[in-house]
């Protein structure tokens, strides 16, 4: 190989590992990963969401309380397991789960289960 198609080959390589969206370097993908800092706005704002949406949908009066722990998954997309305190209609709080996959180039993002987490 010459040293002009190497130098090409190289910068080919360069130019595709920057055009690489930043979330494939967030998590391996398939497996689930912890989210470190569930305080994050945007996590926050992902469990304020599927609440109002589960909301939406139920026809029911629900309001966020916050996001206790978090996991992602990256896939094509990528979906958060949510895991978050809400009160339903009667103010009474209860933990909830949730699943919401988000994809970011399509400005996608859905709700793909909600439920109230077992009594401990």
């Amino acid at each position: 190989m010459s040293v002009r198609a190497l130098l090409a080959a190289i910068l080919l390589a360069a130019a595709a590992a920057a055009a690489a969206p930043a979330a494939a370097t967030r998590a391996p993908r398939c497996g689930w990963s912890p989210v470190s800092d569930v305080s994050e706005p945007h996590i926050q704002e992902l469990g304020s969401w599927a609440v109002a949406e589960y909301a939406r949908r139920a026809n029911g009066g629900m309001r966020f309380g916050k996001v206790t722990s978090a996991q992602e998954q990256v896939v094509d997309g990528v979906n958060y397991k949510l895991f978050l305190d809400a009160a339903d209609a009667s103010g009474g709080v209860a933990d909830y789960g949730a699943v919401v996959y988000e994809q970011e180039r399509t400005n996608t993002r859905e709700l793909t289960s909600f439920a109230r987490a077992p009594a401990k």
